[in-house]
């Protein structure tokens, strides 16, 4: 799970408006970054929700700058060489000329980048599509406007034209403030947390290791809003001091930052079983498990994370649209396990 900026912190500009700023958005940003980009591609960022005025995203690029806006641009990265199409196969919840739903098993990258320039989704939706994705996401990210994780499983949808595209964005954008936009997540994480039920509001930035996020204080320099609603659906292993050795937990966000569920849950001390880069030192809590949730739980390399429901609203038909992808048959079987003991 994620959004334009999460797609390109390497590469946010922030913009103070001058005491003479005035008119469009697009227009100003066109001007104040120097020809860096075309008007027309300024306004389709906007669009996409790449764009945030006094820390909050917009979408409508006449909006009026005003002397003193702070405007946070996400400038995506150079682009490479086009990917070509590849027959990897693909699990399709629903499709029609706007939009594709699929659900993406855990292994799969979302879009080519260093290490990984082909076996991704873009190569795959290319084979399935043919020339019919949009192209605002630039040519690494055709008709992407969300993602998840290499090693998260779960739905995803994708744009096949810039209509469809930008109406998408908008959504994600909003992180379903405003819409019917709703992301839901099912996690495995070791113990339970204290409160069956609660809200996670800590501000995420890039930690020391530029591939890892962590919690950082409201006013540092590269601390962006992060707000997690969880409910622990199952316990495993429960104690009589209301303790458990595992839980099964429901995820919603409210904003969609890089490795954001990851992160919150190991901030409250329930880190997912299975992440290598937050859940290191639990690994030994697999020694307290019987078989053969233990031998499940030491084979299960990535984190037990599974995006399972997403809905939105339509960009042609206005429908609200839901959709969820069952759990993967690896997570499933150690769930299984786990409900064993």
């Amino acid at each position: 799970m994620t959004d334009p900026f999460n797609q390109a912190e390497d590469a946010r500009k922030e913009l103070i408006a001058g005491d003479d700023a005035e008119g469009r958005l697009d227009a100003w940003l066109a001007e104040a970054l120097q020809g860096e980009f075309s008007r027309n591609r300024i306004k389709a960022l906007i669009e996409q929700g790449a764009v945030e005025v006094n820390g909050k995203a917009v979408s409508e690029p006449k909006r009026k700058i005003r002397p003193g806006d702070s405007v946070v641009i996400a400038l995506p990265e150079p682009e490479d060489a086009e990917p070509q199409g590849e027959d990897i196969p693909l699990d399709v919840l629903y499709e029609d000329d706007d939009l594709i739903v699929i659900a993406k098993p855990a292994g799969l990258v979302v879009h080519p980048g260093a290490g990984n320039w082909t076996g991704t989704l873009v190569n795959a939706l290319i084979h399935h599509c043919g020339m019919s994705l949009s192209g605002i996401g630039g040519v690494r990210r055709p008709g992407i406007v969300h993602r998840l994780d290499k090693d998260t499983s779960g739905v995803m949808v994708v744009a096949k034209n810039d209509n469809a595209h930008r109406h998408l964005a908008a959504q994600f954008a909003d992180h379903g403030r405003s819409g019917p936009l709703e992301r839901a997540y099912q996690a495995v994480v070791w113990g339970r947390p204290r409160s069956l039920a609660g809200t996670i509001d800590a501000a995420l930035g890039r930690a020391a290791d530029r591939t890892r996020r962590a919690v950082k204080r409201d006013d540092s320099a590269d601390a962006r809003e992060a707000i997690t609603h969880y409910e622990v659906l199952e316990r495993y292993g429960e104690k009589p001091d209301a303790t458990c050795l595992a839980s099964l937990v429901e995820c919603r966000l409210e904003t969609g930052r890089t490795h954001q569920i990851r992160v919150h849950m190991a901030h409250i001390g329930h880190p997912l079983i299975g992440d290598p880069e937050y859940g290191g030192s639990f690994k030994t809590k697999a020694n307290l498990l019987p078989e053969p949730a233990r031998g499940l739980v030491n084979g299960f390399h990535r984190q037990a994370l599974h995006a399972y429901l997403l809905a939105f609203e339509h960009p042609a038909t206005e429908e609200v649209m839901h959709f969820e992808a069952p759990l993967p048959e690896d997570l499933e079987e150690m769930l299984e396990a786990l409900r064993a003991i």
